[in-house]
């Protein structure tokens, strides 16, 4: 069914497939035709960064910028739903087109550039939470904000989001947003993370619970410097690391019409370096703090590929545009059968 639904999406513009794949999805749970369209998926619990979560299956930020469908799509049978990337006031992101889809190689490039209505938008929808799972909510900072100023952005992002978040993923390594990935070296982003842990402390302490912090970094990244950011990552605490983020790269989509788009690459192209990224910081991080594996996962294989390699959660994104639910089923399934 998947499969003629997107035939017919995927005649439409990028974006306007996506609202209306969103709304469709929606619309199908309100009616209460999801858990008949979908098939029920087997527990498989785990505890990651002291969260129980359902399954480790989830859905990576991006799908859902604004917290508008995260009921619905958490009612797929995601083990956790991560939303944003939210910025502290709303704003348009860049010019379009911005979205490209790259079918024969199962990729996509985009250059949203944190396209929101802004985090107060995004809190009062997640304060209307009816899914049951783990809530991830994804903060960035605005276009307009120096990387001089960041440290604030995200301290204004981390307080507004606190309440109605399971976790929060502190987004440094988008390519779409000039500088943002400056904010990586070490330096930069030791004084951030001193800046971040120190706001985590003071909210815990307001709102009686602990919120755990992921920071979510680039697959561009030399085996190198990503020693460094494991360090730092371990050095402050950190509670998790997410990767990993888009890639610059056009490996792999070289002779593609699009490949010349500016902007990041997800999807397929990027399985192997991804997975990759985890094994490095698995080795560095020795399990200091858990992973949560994303990049390129299409089929089941690749969701036990980033387990193997070191993650304790898998995230998917390009993958559930082209395969839609089926693809979660089919990493439980394979992670049931590889355990």
């Amino acid at each position: 069914m998947y499969r003629l639904a997107r035939a017919a999406l995927f005649q439409l513009p990028p974006e306007i497939s996506h609202s209306v794949s969103l709304k469709g999805i929606a619309c199908a749970e309100r009616l209460g035709l999801l858990r008949s369209l979908t098939a029920k998926q087997p527990r498989q619990p785990v505890e990651v960064m002291g969260l129980k979560f359902d399954n480790p299956f989830g859905l990576a930020a991006g799908l859902d910028k604004n917290g508008d469908y995260f009921n619905s799509l958490g009612a797929l049978g995601f083990g956790f739903v991560e939303i944003g990337t939210v910025t502290p006031l709303p704003q348009p992101g860049n010019p379009r087109p911005r979205l490209f889809r790259l079918p024969q190689e199962q990729a996509i490039i985009n250059r949203m550039g944190f396209n929101n209505h802004g985090v107060d938008h995004l809190v009062n929808k997640a304060g209307k939470r009816r899914y049951k799972g783990v809530l991830g909510i994804n903060i960035g900072k605005n276009l307009t904000t120096s990387i001089a100023n960041a440290q604030q952005d995200y301290c204004i992002g981390m307080e507004k989001v606190y309440p109605v978040a399971d976790y929060i993923a502190i987004n440094i390594s988008s390519p779409n947003t000039p500088g943002l990935r400056d904010l990586q070296n070490v330096d930069q982003l030791d004084q951030l993370l001193d800046v971040l842990k120190d706001s985590q402390a003071r909210l815990a302490e307001r709102h009686g619970r602990y919120v755990p912090l992921a920071v979510k970094i680039a697959p561009d990244q030399s085996d190198t410097a990503l020693c460094e950011i494991a360090a730092v990552l371990r050095d402050k605490q950190i509670d998790g690391v997410i990767a990993t983020n888009t890639t610059v790269s056009r490996q792999g989509v070289e002779n593609n019409r699009y490949a010349g788009e500016q902007g990041g690459l997800s999807g397929a192209p990027l399985e192997a370096r991804a997975t990759e990224v985890i094994a490095t910081l698995a080795r560095e991080l020795d399990g200091t703090l858990p992973i949560i594996g994303v990049g390129g996962i299409c089929d089941g294989a690749g969701a036990t590929q980033k387990l193997a390699a070191g993650a304790s959660l898998v995230q998917i994104y390009s993958g559930f545009i082209y395969r839609g639910p089926a693809l979660i089923k089919d990493m439980a399934a394979a992670v049931a059968a590889a355990s």
